[in-house]
């Protein structure tokens, strides 16, 4: 017979309160086995299982200490969960694997964190510390080394982790604790002290890793122990050809992750009492960024696949005489072609150009710095024909005048020094408000972090003139040139002047550059985030939010997260709330799988900024993921009710789908339907398809051969990327800060050079498909439309009486028809079942074969390729390629031949050490002639390049005077914001929302 099931413990708690201590603890050695099914029931006697805890006679007390866990887990106590699983000591089983294990030591370990984190928390509970000792020990003899690194990064165990490197010896698990330490620690000072061990450890390597060194240097903020090991490589490059190649495969990676300040300082300290040699000279050029802007520039030129066709039908479709819709197709095709310098979309529309007028011909003229971004030789003298007249002439037009001053610190960006002399005279001399915004703007670009004072003055004494529309980009301006100096002095300045001022411009422009001040800082910057958030003006409140964002930017911050996500459901401001879930993408970009779920409420919001909100920080977070989960979100909101929230949606659509062909992400052919819809639709807001038009620029950014990341290549925060898409979001007050997104484009190359900086003839090869990664295919030309007859109008009695003769004629040849036609219909009536049966009898393998059947399973890529993220863990060099880079392409791994596109899309992020970018090749036959890559198609520049002589005359003649009509011929000044200050704030014609 089967025993009947148990339906209840109430015979087994009885025994809890006999007398005898023998069936007392019989009880509680069941209820311990039977706690999963009837938790419910005992959390009635778990008072009484408590009482036995507490009896210290008890012999069983830590039994009941542990069932009383248990059912505690059941209840959601997970505090008193784990008091009792401590007071159960070596009864409470770390080897078990169940969810009650695992949730118990999880708290576990946060509370041990939160005790040794806490200076006022005195000695850590030693049952705490046994707890998470047991579960790092198992994880270390089961070889689970990633986890065991896991847990001491967490709790802070320096200890654990030289133990564990002692044991393996394995430089993957410190790149993979150095991928992992921005994130998971919090606390500055703890990081820093995992971060100086790492450099021990990677300097004890059998083969030092010098590269991860110099990027622990690059988050300890430590110039001078850069220099120093970049001056050791060199000084042994005349006798080890290797070293010379290390420090210069060194010093590229220092460009793609450090600031200028930071590079400025290795710089000189390399050449301060140093006999220059080539190596040195060599090292200070590629520090100084020379070389990998041009390398990339040549990269970029040379594989435009930018589609004109998608602009061409944009601009044809949206009226130029509208602003808004002029400035939109400025910035997506600014976009489009960012860093390619190609001009060829202006050169065969200057009648469009000519529409721009006010400040849609300023974001136009400003477009020019985009395209030719990185272009530090040439830029001025294709600027030149837009700048202010040296000899104090008459202008054609203070708009392109200030929008050139600002091109030409986009085209400086990061590399300000060969103009900022220049963007200081213009701003000091020429008193136009429009052109000071401009180069105020322009010299923020191209002098960020450099902390020149001289260039903070003149911003401070423009800001001070308390000009609506210069004052804001003073207020800009000056945060970048400080950025992240945290310096308390313009702090109190751009504060004090804040609260001081009547223009809610100024006050925004300021606000923001408080937060550029902040930037990095983290916990240092509490006390003005606390400051700026308890201020009653609530344009300070959103600075406040952005100097959160922008001060623990990549850190992944809990205490942050959850101070933003009260924020944005708690403040009274709209402005507040939608930055307070835009900044959530800021500091979560780390971990952009994480995202996705946090927001999903908010983008279900009754506030549609909320839902604007999420959108944006979907885009920021998950850009270039292809986020199945972000993707799933933003497509709703592509139909939201709200014009502003479609928008948005539409943009993040595009960072995160940027260069994800559709073979690869069957929904990107999908999304780009979705924008050329909203675009045509003639039903559709103005502010739906601004965003749509923008969203069309970044998915092909960069002639489709840039990302957008706020990422480095080896995983540091990319500075200039993460304050490009803040700067960006300001879009919503101001167009013309939309071009701030193109610092935020990052290259997508493998560009290999020798020890002279020349790229040789090699090829890589890809092991996958090519249509995996193959550029989208151009859009073909309209084809021909034909001519629909369009009806004439008839009266009603002439209808009926054409109508009466119709139906007489239609009897009568139907009549004729019975007879003639017989025949011929009875043959047909017999053939048709015929037919039928034959197509149905048809073999069905007669089907045409997939295209995947016949295509290779690989591909060779020539020195100089694009190569995406996703790409980037099939490519190798071949076994006997003449030249072998000096730090690995993809990581430690080649992923199988056979990729699908739903693996090839799968970002692997146990896939460490290696990135694409600029490599430095070591030569395994230098005694052969050396062949040199294909050189670049670059665009002729006599015979090709846009005549800006000619253009700039067009763009001056535009009428600046007159309002810009709109489609409906209404006023293209856009309503101001709800909470617009007076009325010179809103003297701009084109504001956002």
């Amino acid at each position: 017979m089967v025993a009947p099931s148990l339906t209840s413990v109430a015979g087994v708690t009885a025994l809890l309160d006999e007398q005898d201590p023998k069936l007392q603890s019989y009880a509680l050695q069941k209820l311990d086995t039977l706690v999963d099914r009837f938790w419910t029931e005992l959390a009635d006697v778990v008072a009484r299982i408590e009482e036995l805890y507490e009896d210290e006679s008890f012999a069983d007390r830590r039994l009941a200490a542990l069932v009383a866990s248990k059912v505690y887990f059941y209840l959601g106590e997970f505090d008193d969960a784990l008091s009792f699983a401590l007071g159960a000591e070596a009864l409470f089983d770390v080897d078990q694997r169940n969810e009650y294990i695992e949730t118990v030591v999880s708290k576990a370990i946060d509370q041990y964190v939160a005790q040794r984190s806490d200076p006022q928390a005195g000695t850590v509970d030693e049952r705490l510390k046994n707890i998470v000792d047991k579960m790092m020990s198992q994880c270390i003899q089961n070889r689970e080394y990633r986890q065991a690194l896991g847990i001491a990064l967490e709790t802070r165990r320096l200890d654990v982790m030289e133990h564990v490197f002692d044991l393996t010896h394995d430089k993957a698990l410190l790149t993979y604790v150095l991928e992992m330490v921005m994130s998971v620690i919090a606390d500055p000072e703890a990081r820093r002290d995992v971060l100086n061990l790492l450099v021990r450890l990677f300097q004890s390597l059998d083969e030092p890793d010098y590269f991860s060194t110099a990027q622990c240097y690059v988050y300890l903020n430590e110039p001078q122990r850069t220099a120093d090991l970049l001056r050791a490589l060199l000084q042994k490059a005349d006798k080890d050809e290797e070293s010379r190649l290390i420090a210069y495969q060194t010093a590229f990676d220092l460009v793609d992750g450090a600031t200028q300040e930071f590079l400025r300082y290795v710089q000189a300290d390399l050449s301060k009492g140093e006999q220059l040699d080539s190596a040195f000279e060599t090292t200070a050029r590629i520090l100084n960024g020379q070389e990998t802007i041009r390398l990339y520039r040549e990269f970029l030129h040379s594989a435009n696949h930018a589609d004109l066709m998608i602009l061409k039908g944009t601009k044809d479709v949206l009226d130029a005489h509208y602003s808004a819709y002029h400035s939109a197709v400025s910035l997506s095709n600014a976009f489009m072609h960012a860093g390619t310098g190609s001009d060829q979309f202006l050169r065969e529309n200057l009648d469009w150009l000519a529409k721009a007028s006010n400040w849609s011909k300023f974001t136009a003229t400003a477009a020019l710095g985009v395209l030719h971004r990185g272009s530090l030789e040439e830029g001025l003298t294709i600027l030149r024909p837009y700048l202010p007249p040296e000899n104090g002439a008459s202008s054609s037009s203070v708009y392109s005048e200030g929008g050139s001053l600002f091109a030409l610190g986009l085209i400086h960006a990061n590399h300000g020094a060969p103009v900022l002399d220049l963007l200081t005279k213009t701003l000091r001399t020429n008193t136009a408000e429009v052109v000071q915004h401009g180069a105020a703007l322009g010299l923020g670009a191209a002098g960020m972090a450099t902390e020149n004072e001289e260039v903070y003055e003149e911003l401070r004494t423009v800001l001070f003139s308390d000009s609506a529309v210069s004052g804001e980009a003073a207020g800009y301006g000056m945060g970048l040139v400080y950025l992240g100096t945290g310096s308390e002095q313009a702090t109190e300045e751009m504060l004090q002047y804040a609260q001081e001022t009547q223009h809610e411009k100024i006050i925004r422009g300021l606000a923001v550059g408080i937060a550029l001040l902040h930037y990095g800082r983290e916990s240092a910057a509490d006390t003005v985030i606390e400051q700026l958030l308890a201020h009653k003006d609530a344009t300070l409140r959103y600075g406040g939010i952005y100097t959160m964002a922008l001060a623990y930017a990549g850190t992944g911050h809990t205490k942050v997260v959850s101070r933003l996500l009260h924020m944005a459901v708690s403040d009274g401001s709209d402005d507040v709330r939608r930055a307070s879930v835009i900044a959530l993408g800021f500091l979560l970009f780390r971990t952009p799988e994480h995202i996705p779920e946090m927001v999903q409420l908010l983008s279900e919001s009754y506030n549609p900024h909320l839902r604007y909100g999420a959108a944006m920080a979907l885009g920021i977070a998950c850009a270039g993921t292809g986020l199945d989960a972000a993707l799933d979100l933003l497509e709703p909101l592509t139909k939201d009710t709200v014009d502003f929230v479609r928008q948005g949606a539409c943009m993040a659509l595009a960072m995160v789908l940027v260069q994800l062909n559709d073979t690869l992400h069957p929904r990107a052919q999908t999304v780009r339907k979705t924008f050329d819809r909203i675009i045509s639709d003639k039903h559709e807001e103005a502010m739906a398809k601004f965003g749509a038009a923008l969203a069309q620029g970044l998915m092909d950014a960069g002639g489709r051969n840039v990302t957008i990341s706020l990422q480095g290549r080896g995983g540091s925060t990319n500075t200039a990327a993460v304050v490009g898409m803040a700067l960006f979001t300001q879009y919503w007050y101001w167009f013309p800060m939309a071009h701030f997104a193109s610092l935020a484009f990052t290259p997508t190359a493998i560009v290999g050079v020798t020890s002279n900086l020349a790229m040789p003839a090699l090829e890589l090869v890809s092991h996958a498909r090519p249509s995996l990664f193959a550029y989208p295919p151009a859009l073909q030309g309209p084809s021909e439309k034909k001519l629909e007859k369009v009806e004439t109008a008839v009266l009603s009695t002439t209808a009926k009486s054409q109508a009466r003769q119709r139906t007489k004629e239609k009897k009568k040849a139907r009549q004729e028809a019975m007879d003639m036609d017989a025949e011929p219909e009875a043959a047909a009536e017999a053939s048709a079942p015929a037919e039928e049966a034959k197509s149905t009898d048809a073999p069905k393998d007669t089907e045409a074969p997939s295209p995947e059947a016949d295509e290779p399973n690989e591909e060779r890529l020539p020195n100089g390729s694009r190569v995406t993220p996703f790409q980037l863990r099939y490519v190798t060099f071949p076994a006997d390629a003449r030249y072998v880079p000096v730090r690995p392409i993809a990581g430690l791994a080649v992923r199988p031949v056979q990729a699908d596109a739903a693996s090839a899309r799968q970002l692997d992020l146990s896939v460490t050490g290696g990135r694409g970018g600029i490599l430095l090749l070591k030569d395994r036959d230098p005694s052969a002639p050396f062949v040199p890559a294909k050189a670049p198609k670059v665009d002729d520049a006599s015979a090709n390049s846009m005549d800006h002589e000619a253009a700039a005359k067009v763009v001056g003649e535009s009428r600046d005077s007159e309002a810009d009509k709109g489609p409906m011929g209404v006023d293209d000044a856009a309503p101001a914001p709800a909470a617009a200050g007076p009325s010179e704030d809103v003297d701009m014609d084109e504001q956002a929302h």
